[in-house]
């Protein structure tokens, strides 16, 4: 596409500006350029405060992980000792129970009794009982165990998606200025040509 030289001069003339519409051009260029350094500024203060509540967090990293882990330890140590007791209690009154009323019941009423209802039997099933329970309190301290792990984990794939995500969406938008940035550029002379008068 050739131009000719009438056209040319016609965008030369197009592209002359006046004295004072040169300094009111330069105005506005001084006012984007202060006006991007204010948003430079504020961005990178945005940024530097960011880093430094990140730094802060991470300090505390230490100290939430010791949280967990004591209660954690907290959690195992009470359970263990709760069984402990228990079971303790148990044999205690079996113990007692068993020396003082076993040999006395068997023998006054073995006559009528079968053995599955004797004291000594019921006395097993008892401590059978117990037991079930102590394993039930372990097993139990171990679920919940679990599951708080299960939702630290989530939490930090929830995290990390979070940021993933961000990060893709920042692109995108970063595209979508530089491709409205393009078009104005693009657009602005050809906006200017057709509004200006002769």
């Amino acid at each position: 596409m050739s131009t000719t030289s009438k056209e040319v001069k016609q965008e030369q003339e197009a592209t002359r500006t006046s004295p004072k519409e040169q300094v009111q051009q330069r105005r506005i260029e001084e006012q984007q350029q202060q006006q991007q350094q204010a948003i430079n500024k504020a961005l990178d203060e945005t940024k530097n405060n960011i880093r430094r509540a990140t730094d802060e967090s991470r300090k505390d990293i230490p100290h939430y992980t010791q949280v967990v882990n004591d209660y954690q330890e907290q959690t195992i140590k009470a359970g263990r000792e709760i069984v402990d007791n228990y079971v303790e209690t148990q044999r205690q009154i079996i113990d007692s129970v068993q020396s003082a009323w076993v040999p006395l019941v068997e023998n006054t009423y073995g006559v009528f009794w079968n053995y599955w209802v004797s004291p000594r039997s019921i006395t097993e099933l008892y401590t059978r009982a117990v037991s079930s329970f102590a394993d039930n309190t372990i097993a139990a301290t171990r679920l919940a165990n679990n599951t708080l792990f299960v939702g630290m984990e989530a939490f930090k794939t929830s995290i990390q998606t979070a940021r993933d995500n961000t990060s893709e969406i920042s692109r995108i938008v970063v595209n979508s200025s530089k491709t409205f940035e393009q078009v104005s550029r693009d657009t602005a002379p050809t906006i200017t040509r057709t509004t200006s008068f002769p």
